[in-house]
């Protein structure tokens, strides 16, 4: 008999979906493959984990679950109709009521349908094998651009995975008939895989929007230039203002993160930050001094109350 999956996930059956996803994802980091190579007795309580999750993470099925439908294994349960009827009718009415078997009919039709006009093994039911679940973590611009990456499985089989452009983290990618094998040559199960995105140490994404800070030199900044900044399609040219100052921002349009339906990009903004020489300058101080002492301004009044 299978285990329970709530037990193996170790979550009550009153588990909300985000309860049991944060339990599934605590113990598949822990027991995956990848991070216990050679470890048997860890993969196969994976494969458990994942089992119980593609059972409890698909609400439809969790539904039929805990309504008796199906085992934990996602197997039809034998349908139970026939004798609950009977029992459940009085003395004398057994087989007899208007909810027996007249409702349904010639049961040999019904048994045709199930099983097939011909009957035997040529016509029974086609079951649908399990589906997979697996976690996957990609760069930070594989996600906005797009790529091709392999999937190792517990079984040490690889699947090819595309990622499509502007994948978010968390997102989940379904890949039909690449999860568990059918008995009988029924339809193979589907594969879904979680996309989980490496932060990267300039860009920052908000929505379909990239935000980067671009530090420029107190020569840039007063006088304007043209200097290259960082995109997540490659380097572009961009004009700095005269008189631009540390806070002032930029917008380089279409430089984004790719809507995979529109395929058009969101826009990217430059944050400026004035950076002085690392070290002192006898030269810079002088040239400050004299322009400071005939052009004095207040940058604080702003602050007081």
């Amino acid at each position: 008999m299978s285990e329970d999956p709530y037990a193996t996930l170790g979550v009550a059956k009153t588990a909300s979906a985000d309860e049991i996803r944060k339990a599934y994802r605590k113990l598949a980091k822990k027991l995956h493959p990848d991070l216990n190579p050679g470890d048997k007795g860890a993969e196969e309580k994976f494969k458990r984990v994942t089992a119980a999750y593609d059972l409890l993470g698909d609400p439809d099925k969790r539904k039929r679950f805990d309504a008796g439908e199906i085992d934990a294994s996602g197997a039809e349960r034998p349908p139970e109709h026939f004798y609950r009827h009977y029992a459940e009718s009085g003395p004398g009415q057994r087989y007899d009521s208007s909810a027996g078997y007249a409702d349904f009919g010639d049961l040999g039709d019904i048994f045709s349908d199930l099983f097939g006009r011909g009957g035997g093994r040529r016509g029974r039911m086609r079951m649908q094998g399990a589906d997979d679940r697996y976690q996957l973590e990609v760069d930070f611009l594989d996600a906005v651009n797009g790529a091709k990456k392999r999937l190792t499985m517990p079984d040490g089989k690889t699947l090819d995975v595309t990622i499509p452009g502007g994948m978010q983290d968390g997102q989940t990618l379904r890949l039909k008939g690449q999860g568990g094998p059918a008995p009988e040559g029924g339809t193979p199960g589907d594969a879904y895989v979680e996309i989980h995105v490496r932060p990267h140490r300039l860009f920052e994404r908000k929505g379909q929007d990239i935000h980067v800070e671009l530090p420029v030199t107190l020569g840039e900044a007063v006088l304007g230039a043209k200097v290259a900044v960082p995109t997540v399609t490659g380097p572009v040219t961009m004009t700095v203002p005269k008189g631009a100052n540390t806070g002032t921002t930029l917008r380089l349009k279409e430089r984004g993160v790719l809507n995979a339906k529109s395929g058009k990009r969101g826009d990217q903004y430059v944050k400026l930050k004035v950076v002085l020489p690392d070290r002192p300058d006898a030269e810079l101080e002088k040239l400050v001094g004299e322009w400071s002492s005939k052009h004095p301004y207040d940058v604080r009044s702003k602050l007081e109350s």
